[in-house]
């Protein structure tokens, strides 16, 4: 049986849990920005594993360092010593306004970890305050408790009652965080870009008006920075754009460039989980560090960044463009983390639907918005191409 013969959505219909609404391609290789399904079709990704692929498909650089890796040493637990992962715990932290790190596997891991730190510093600090105060729209994993934390009714409903112990409030409304804010909280917890939530930017009054308050009311401030940090933004961590410090930073996604790692990194006062009080038993292993450290290695040149943020304004501006159309009403979104919102919901679905159909690979993140977060190595004729394809579909619809 050749492979193009297979019936692959029958097979997952057979075999799956029916979780994922899937596009109806079978991706079998990829190369860059470029993805080939099973039928030999060539696309555009421009959802780049939604925003994991940072260095792109197939990335030469990846491929050799987990090859060697994975000759020498995978896994060991985190009951030893490994170096790449204190390399790459040198990196990470000596390039943020961080103290210390704790490794997971994923951002719904990473947000979990930032959450039952902020507990405990205040059951330490705050006279056993445990609530965390997050935003309507926002998302911060798929685990019961980040459930919770996401302020999205509709991901709660078919799993109540939910955890306790978050408040939601209106995303960039400062006095309703003021308000929210009692004795019996914490920390604080927001997206600077709400990605999932529509691509939605947080004023700099706001952050900053975060900060402040946090240090009034001597709370924590967590940044989920699991699409925004490592490059995406034009810069390292995406806190950089907005001129703040957080206490608390939760990461993954592009740090591994497909391979499953996340982080959250703390300041040394609130750096208070201790032996028993949390683990891992895969995080942080030497295959998936191997694979962050070429990562983070390329993300920190200079020149590479300039590129994002060069490489983000073109995006940004044919984007703009297609206001002419009459179909796009707004654009959002900052580096290359971009979304644009269509002027219905039939128009969006169309959108996808044509794109695909032309060689192009987008995302929504809302019911009328799309999302374009492309690998950081993409090129501008790639992001023109992309555009060509986005601007045929528009005036044909």
């Amino acid at each position: 049986m050749t492979q193009t013969s297979i019936d692959w959505k029958s097979l997952e219909e057979q075999y799956y849990v029916a979780c994922f609404g899937r596009a109806p391609v079978t991706i079998v290789r990829g190369d860059g920005t470029k993805v080939w399904d099973d039928e030999g079709r060539e696309y555009l990704d421009f959802a780049a594993g939604i925003a994991v692929n940072a260095l792109g498909h197939a990335n030469p650089d990846i491929a050799d360092a987990v090859a060697a890796q994975a000759r020498t040493l995978v896994h060991t637990s985190n009951l030893f010593y490994t170096t790449p992962q204190l390399e790459l715990a040198r990196t990470l932290i000596d390039n943020s306004c961080l103290d210390r790190i704790f490794y997971v596997n994923s951002g719904g891991e990473a947000t979990e970890t930032a959450v039952k730190s902020a507990r405990k510093y205040g059951r330490l600090n705050l006279d056993g305050a445990y609530e965390v105060v997050t935003t309507y729209r926002g998302f911060h994993g798929r685990s019961l408790a980040m459930t919770a934390a996401t302020g999205t009714p509709a991901y709660q409903e078919p799993f109540q009652p939910m955890p306790q112990g978050f408040a939601h409030v209106e995303y960039n409304d400062l006095a309703a965080l003021e308000s929210a804010v009692s004795e019996k909280t914490c920390a604080v917890m927001i997206e600077l870009i709400q990605a999932e939530g529509g691509v939605y930017v947080a004023d700099p009054e706001y952050a900053a008006g975060i900060r402040s308050l946090c240090d009034e009311r001597g709370i924590l401030m967590i940044l989920d920075e699991v699409q925004t940090g490592i490059g995406r933004l034009g810069t390292f961590y995406g806190y950089e754009q907005f001129g703040i410090e957080p206490d608390i930073i939760a990461l993954a996604k592009g740090l591994g460039g497909g391979f499953p790692i996340g982080a959250a990194l703390f300041k040394e006062n609130c750096a208070v989980l201790r032996p028993g009080d949390h683990g891992s038993t895969f995080s942080g292993n030497p295959l998936v560090c191997a694979a962050a450290k070429v990562v983070t290695e390329k993300v920190l040149e200079p020149a590479f960044l300039d590129s994002v943020n060069s490489k983000g304004d073109a995006l940004r501006q044919a984007l703009e463009g297609f206001r002419s159309t009459g179909k796009v009403v707004d654009v959002r979104g900052m580096g290359l983390l971009l979304g644009f919102q269509l002027d219905s919901v039939d128009t969006a679905d169309a959108l996808i639907a044509g794109a695909r159909d032309g060689g192009l690979l987008i995302i929504k993140v809302s019911a009328d918005t799309v999302r374009m977060v492309p690998p950081l190595t993409v090129s501008e004729s790639e992001i023109d191409a992309a555009a060509g394809i986005i601007r045929n579909v528009l005036l044909g619809l």
